[in-house]
């Protein structure tokens, strides 16, 4: 297996996503406290992010079919290594909002072309530990939003933003030879395509994304305010859904290994409706750290699982795999920012925690539902 190109997509991951989005969220309050910017200003400064990891997503085709692929990943990355050195000078909103965007644009690129890339190199017994890998990267950064991010925050704000910088040119550029060429693909006849059944995936992916939303934006907020508990008791879970999303890559990618993308990721959707019901329905605290852990696990945990599908369904196409899974990526995008606000909108309206994870889990149980209608049938 190609390792050098595994951890090369990893570092992309860790960088785009780990890094550029999740890094941000602690930092808010310090952003509110040195005065840089108000409270809402730096709620729509992390808006600005996942806008720009969507058009990432959107153009990322293109701008592979423009320039070789290498070069776009290299490029990606070093963007977002310059938009944390941007960061450490608040010249005004729209300078700090315009570099949150390009941040976000690098990530939604790097999502969609990194992991692709290096699959299409791995034999495909090996497909979901590899991916597992790959997209560990994610839950890096999760942890690394809770460890390093306030380490670095004891030196001041602007030497956070430039040690953040620091680490993404130093990932990037330890990737930089790394990333495996096209010109030497070995040559492979497409399948038949099964665009219904990838229509079936993108539809699934964007319900998996906004009922991953309740646990990423209320968890903490539900076991402190919500349960009575404090906020050391809701950080105390949120470690373990950091843990979790450490493991929850490989581990998905090795189940996926030995049964197969398709049953692995009904699997994951049926525990994912089960974990994310669990607080409307108890809050004993053993059940809300096993959701916790289990939720954590599978936010990062369920994109090797459907790359996996994408390349099931598209065997033989690397091309196909990478304009689907591009599509993919901007269902989730898409899926993440209509969750993100239509359960905000609810909270807003007075709705309580619980119903919020309960509506949650139904769009997961509605994603089995589909794959289970669209896919019927004995596995290939």
């Amino acid at each position: 297996m190609p390792w050098r190109a595994v951890l090369a997509a990893l570092a992309a991951n860790l960088v785009g996503i780990g890094l550029a989005r999740f890094a941000y969220t602690p930092l808010i309050p310090a952003l509110i406290e040195a005065g840089w910017f108000g409270a809402s200003d730096a709620v729509y400064l992390g808006a600005a992010n996942l806008a720009g990891y969507l058009a990432g997503a959107l153009s990322a085709r293109h701008a592979a079919a423009q320039a070789p692929l290498a070069a776009v990943l290299r490029l990606a990355m070093l963007l977002a290594g310059l938009s944390f050195f941007a960061s450490a000078w608040p010249l005004s909103f729209a300078w700090y909002f315009c570099w949150r965007f390009l941040a976000g644009l690098a990530g939604g690129a790097l999502m969609a072309l990194a992991a692709p890339a290096v699959l299409a190199w791995v034999p495909a017994i090996r497909r979901g530990l590899a991916g597992g890998v790959i997209f560990t990267g994610v839950g890096l950064g999760i942890a690394a939003s809770g460890t390093l991010v306030p380490l670095l925050l004891r030196l001041g704000l602007v030497e956070t933003w430039c040690g953040l910088g620091l680490l993404a040119l130093l990932l990037t550029a330890l990737a930089w030879n790394a990333w495996p060429g096209e010109s030497t693909m070995p040559p492979q006849a497409p399948q038949r395509r099964s665009e219904t059944r990838l229509r079936a995936l993108y539809v699934e992916y964007a319900l998996n994304a906004a009922g991953l939303v309740p646990h990423m934006v209320f968890l903490v907020d539900f076991i402190a305010r919500g349960l009575g508990r404090g906020v050391e008791a809701g950080a105390g879970f949120w470690v373990l859904f950091g843990i979790g999303a450490m493991a929850g890559p490989v581990l998905a990618g090795r189940l996926a290994d030995r049964i197969g993308f398709r049953a692995a990721l009904r699997l994951a959707l049926a525990l994912q409706s089960l974990a994310v019901a669990a607080p409307a329905l108890s809050a004993d605290s053993a059940t809300l750290a096993l959701s916790s852990l289990l939720t954590g696990a599978f936010v990062p945990g369920v994109v090797p699982l459907v790359l996996g599908r994408v390349h099931e369904l598209l065997p033989g196409d690397p091309a196909g795999q990478r304009a689907a899974w591009s599509l993919a990526t901007t269902a989730f995008a898409l899926g993440q920012a209509l969750g993100a606000y239509g359960f905000s909108f609810a909270y807003d309206a007075g709705a309580g925690f619980p119903p919020l994870f309960a509506a949650a889990a139904g769009a997961l149980a509605l994603a089995l539902l589909l794959d289970l209608a669209v896919n019927a049938g004995r596995p290939r």
